[in-house]
């Protein structure tokens, strides 16, 4: 269902929240459950579809999955980029990435994407991993940000442009330009944090909020 779109004032991130609250709690907790209970495959499938999301909408990205999902695991660049043709904005970058990303991540981990992701002892040496791995294709800070949570990891800020374009409106940031630094995203990240003070909403459900305020729906 389409929500309504609201103007970003603390007092509507507050009252918003407090209307779309189950909803939200409903949706991180399926990516809870992904995170608990997830396969590998499942977890391939997640970043895959972030790969699909840099620099696209969440909705281009969903049917693009959709497109692509009975070949993910063994479909070639041509295959790839032929079922996305008409689907994706850029089905032959994305074929590559997905292609790349396989063959680094059979390599490096056996696709064991689990077991890798929870090895690292600090979250943000997990998020520069998948940023920093050159074997990684199409993941910048942002879209290895929506990764994490899509599987159940928390804490982490998606700064695409409808949440800068909030905090630009609450002048929390002076311009909505993404952050081209890890530096830049650390900065913005925090100052999302002293949002979550500001308002107390837990921090993935601000996300969440704010995304539902420009957009008019919750997905993922």
């Amino acid at each position: 269902m389409k929500l309504k779109r609201e103007s970003i004032t603390f007092e509507n991130i507050i009252r918003t929240h407090a209307e779309r609250r189950g909803e939200i709690r409903d949706r991180l907790a399926q990516f809870a459950a992904i995170g608990r209970r997830g396969s590998d495959a499942e977890f391939w499938e997640e970043m895959v579809f972030c790969f699909f999301t840099g620099g696209c909408s969440a909705r281009m990205g969903l049917n693009a999955l959709a497109a692509v999902k009975p070949m993910l695991m063994t479909g070639d660049q041509a295959e790839l980029a032929n079922a996305l043709t008409g689907v994706h904005r850029y089905p032959n970058a994305r074929a590559r990435y997905i292609v790349a990303s396989r063959d680094f991540l059979r390599e490096h981990c056996d696709l064991k994407l689990r077991k890798k992701l929870r090895s690292f002892a600090c979250r943000l040496e997990r998020r520069d991993w998948l940023v920093r791995e050159k074997g990684i294709k199409g993941l910048g800070y942002k879209e290895a940000s929506h990764y994490l949570r899509n599987i159940g990891f928390s804490g982490y800020a998606i700064l695409d442009k409808h949440v800068l374009n909030c905090l630009a409106e609450l002048k929390i940031i002076k311009v909505p330009e993404p952050p081209n630094t890890r530096s830049k995203y650390l900065m913005i990240e925090d100052k999302l944090k002293k949002l979550t003070e500001m308002t107390r909403i837990d921090f993935d459900e601000l996300d969440l909020v704010l995304w539902s305020m420009k957009t008019g729906v919750i997905l993922k």
